[in-house]
């Protein structure tokens, strides 16, 4: 297993280079499923994180090469620098594949809380700038409302949640110019047809459930394929905010499997 931080370079960008973390474990599989993961944080957090994320890690022990990517220091955390630099992770990826794992792997891209809203977007712009090369978006409670006026949210402040995201919203678009583009805030998009099937997790007391199982829903209704998965109250679901894992992590683990079967068949 490698979980050490290391840069990887672009492929042919000026943009400098981006802290990437792999996380693999020992399989037998030529074409493994590679997965661009992008951490939580709120859009506060910024720099290589020290600790293993617990999905990422689930992910890798179940025969995926995981590829954790900073998309924070680069960007400050603000629209659209943040999308250019996980765009230019994942073009690196699609291009290598062979490198991270076999020329016939799927590629997939990932992301919990902050980073699900990340995933999502970046769901969106590559199907607007590399169709076909995405099989795939799984959003874990992604935080892509900047409205934040659901009922579900009322009770974030139940998890001391509703005021970092508040400020996190307040900088991601801190350069929105009163304006949010889709890419940042994937609620709003008009046109969801045709991006990468997706696999969505939140669960009963999640703050982010509502925004999640909307955002499922219109993806359902532009004809795209999607897996849902809502686990119930009380399985320690929003320690994903925390960085924990728990027992919902064999849930992921299988959902994934199934989601990529659905994909092959």
């Amino acid at each position: 297993m490698n979980t050490q931080w290391h840069t990887m370079e672009g492929s042919g960008s000026k943009q400098p280079p981006l802290s990437v973390r792999i996380y693999r474990s020992e399989s037998e599989n030529r074409s493994p499923p590679l997965v661009l993961y992008l951490g939580g944080g709120s859009f506060q957090e910024q720099g290589c994180q020290r600790l293993e994320l617990p999905v990422a890690r689930a992910l890798a022990d179940q025969g995926a090469v995981v590829i954790e990517a900073d998309y924070t220091t680069l960007s400050g955390n603000e629209f659209p620098a943040v999308i250019d630099c996980a765009f230019e992770a994942l073009d690196c990826l699609s291009s290598a594949r062979k490198q991270y794992g076999g020329a016939k792997s799927l590629l997939f891209v990932a992301g919990e809380e902050a980073g699900g809203n990340v995933a999502a977007g970046l769901a969106l712009k590559a199907r607007d700038r590399m169709p076909g090369k995405v099989a795939g978006q799984i959003l874990l409670s992604p935080m892509i409302d900047p409205f934040m006026a659901s009922i579900s949210f009322r009770d974030a402040d139940k998890i001391g949640m509703r005021q970092r995201w508040a400020e996190g919203w307040s900088r991601y678009l801190a350069k929105a110019c009163g304006s949010v583009h889709p890419y940042a805030a994937p609620c709003q998009c008009t046109r969801l047809d045709r991006v990468a099937p997706a696999l969505i997790f939140t669960a009963q007391d999640d703050p982010l459930h509502d925004e999640t199982v909307n955002y499922a829903s219109r993806l359902i209704a532009a004809g795209v394929p999607v897996r849902q998965h809502v686990f119930p109250s009380g399985d320690g679901w929003t320690g994903l905010y925390r960085g924990e894992g728990g027992k919902w992590l064999s849930a992921v683990c299988t959902e994934f499997a199934d989601f990529i079967q659905d994909l092959k068949n």
